[in-house]
């Protein structure tokens, strides 16, 4: 439902969205027309893992169908569909729109904490990576924690909308398990089914999923403190 009671967006707060729609945008932006014109350095893909593809305008399609397969674009697109709604159509306080923002920040956040713990020890950054995985990775995560703490929207985090929050992240398990058994490869070591198989990458997926639902319950804590902190500044003021 909606909610009329919702304030517009001050200047500072709607100029705070832009930038954060924007760096998303930005980054999936770039990585998509790297991707698509297979300008990325590319290594031999070890067996099970995406990259096995032709060079060159054969092979786009692919590339571009792996780039929009990986979890770090999904978690970048739905920040900046989540952000970009906040500037479009800022009074409207539907719960559709409540669980996209507590999706953007908790997949952002795994997004940036996985990389950093499993991925990016391993990983080798070279070429146009340089500017983009740093984009994906850390600047969009760092920008859409701050503009949350400091403009929300307040109020959006509730204990219905946790659970819900995990909605995108299994979609995307769904569809990466699905395209996987098709074309039998997947778009991380600890997702690779060829080399480790359903039950192992089950257990991590599922730690993962858990993983999330804690960081949205972290969220919600922080979104009750600053509520508080709030309600308590408007008494104050009014009894002054």
């Amino acid at each position: 439902m909606t909610d009329p009671t919702v304030l517009e967006p001050s200047p500072v707060a709607r100029t705070a969205y832009a930038v954060n729609a924007g760096v998303a945008w930005l980054g999936i932006a770039l990585t998509a027309f790297f991707s698509g014109m297979g300008w990325y350095d590319e290594l031999k893909p070890e067996p099970g893992l995406y990259g096995n593809h032709p060079d060159g305008a054969a092979g786009a399609v692919a590339r571009l169908t792996d780039t929009f397969s990986y979890f770090t674009i999904w978690s970048n697109v739905v920040v900046a569909l989540s952000v970009s709604l906040l500037l479009t159509r800022p009074w409207r306080n539907t719960e559709v729109r409540r669980v996209l923002r507590l999706d953007a920040l908790l997949m952002i956040t795994v997004t940036a904490i996985v990389y950093q713990v499993l991925l990016a020890p391993t990983a080798v950054v070279s070429g146009w990576s340089k500017l983009t995985d740093p984009i994906l990775h850390i600047v969009t995560p760092a920008v859409t924690i701050i503009v949350w703490l400091v403009w929300g929207p307040r109020g959006w985090i509730t204990a219905r909308t946790v659970p819900l929050a995990l909605a995108v992240p299994l979609l995307w398990i769904a569809w990466m398990l699905a395209r996987g058994a098709v074309i039998d490869a997947y778009p991380y070591d600890f997702a690779n089914v060829t080399e480790l198989g359903y039950a192992s990458v089950a257990v991590t997926l599922a730690m993962i999923l858990v993983f999330g639902l804690v960081v949205a319950t972290i969220y919600w804590g922080i979104e009750v403190a600053l509520r508080r902190r709030q309600s308590a500044a408007i008494v104050t003021e009014t009894s002054l």
